[in-house]
């Protein structure tokens, strides 16, 4: 095998280490390590199994070299707060030869998988979103089949506690729904018109918004609406907005840009990335400007 064939995984291993950290940046990283690990030991390969579960293999052991180099996050009411390196991915990077299920990329899955231990982490991704059969998990892993099943039954144990009840009821979608995009373009629309009753309408009384890589997060539409009012309105209004839509893990988002009095261009504050239940926005988690390039959309807006 050659560099070219290791090649064609690229974009569907990143979106696998992308699970395993949670962290887009730090993906790259773990792919650049994986074809370099695979080059150096080209000869090791003796095609027990396809090239494709190597590399899956070598991109899983990658993975779990990094997490042992960070510090223990602890799970809280607000897992998404608690995760400063989680970052969102543009969802026209998402590979199209694989059919990626929100389910799986969506970020409240990827902020409750950080908080597990790391090999149980990675037994629930190889087996419930590669589909593994335990066998391979345990050889890959380096663990006995008794210990998979069990690490396995750990982590669905602690996603069913800490996941959006209904979030079995959007598994399949692929991309926003119409409702969604609905939602999003009167989000943008009463943001940029500073309309805070509209807002107000279109949360949830339970919303929720976060904004790694703080640890800040706001519970409840009252809170959130009393942080939004002086950024939107009033003498402390941080100046004329203008929006981008996009989308980021299967959820819609939306890139956030501002002018401020005397300025002749738009600059980037944040995106925004948005879960909705029932025609309501039931959390927003917002991401520094810096993300932004990633999804193809300018730090500056000039008119």
């Amino acid at each position: 095998m050659n560099v070219e064939e290791a090649e064609r995984y690229r974009r569907e291993l990143h979106v696998h280490c992308y699970r395993m950290l949670g962290s887009y940046s730090e993906a790259e990283d773990a792919v650049q390590e994986t074809m370099v690990r695979a080059w150096r030991k080209a000869d090791t390969y003796e095609g027990r199994s396809t090239y494709r579960a190597w590399l899956y293999k070598i991109a899983t052991n990658v993975c779990l070299d990094l997490i042992a180099g960070r510090k223990e996050v602890v799970l809280s009411e607000a897992p998404l707060s608690d995760v400063p390196w989680l970052e969102p991915y543009p969802d026209d990077q998402l590979p199209e030869e694989l059919a990626v299920a929100r389910e799986t990329i969506e970020l409240a899955f990827l902020a409750v998988i950080q908080h597990l231990p790391p090999r149980q982490r990675a037994v629930l991704v190889m087996r419930d979103v590669l589909g593994w059969p335990a066998t391979e998990v345990a050889e890959a892993l380096e663990m006995s089949v008794p210990s998979v099943k069990s690490a396995l039954q750990r982590g669905r144990a602690t996603l069913r506690a800490n996941l959006p009840e209904r979030r079995s009821e959007w598994a399949k979608a692929t991309e926003p729904s119409a409702e969604e995009r609905e939602v999003l373009k009167r989000f943008v629309d009463a943001s940029m018109r500073a309309d805070m009753a509209t807002l107000a309408k279109l949360l949830r009384e339970d919303a929720m918004q976060c904004m790694p890589p703080t640890h800040d997060f706001y519970i409840g539409r009252a809170a959130i609406l009393d942080m939004w009012r002086p950024v939107l309105e009033g003498q402390q209004a941080w100046g004329e907005w203008r929006t981008l839509a996009t989308s980021a893990n299967r959820q819609p988002a939306v890139a956030n840009y501002v002018r401020k009095p005397g300025e002749d261009h738009f600059s980037a504050v944040n995106l925004d990335v948005l879960r909705i239940e029932d025609g309501r926005i039931a959390e927003i988690t917002t991401f520094p400007p810096e993300r932004i390039p990633s999804f193809g959309l300018p730090e500056k807006i000039f008119d």
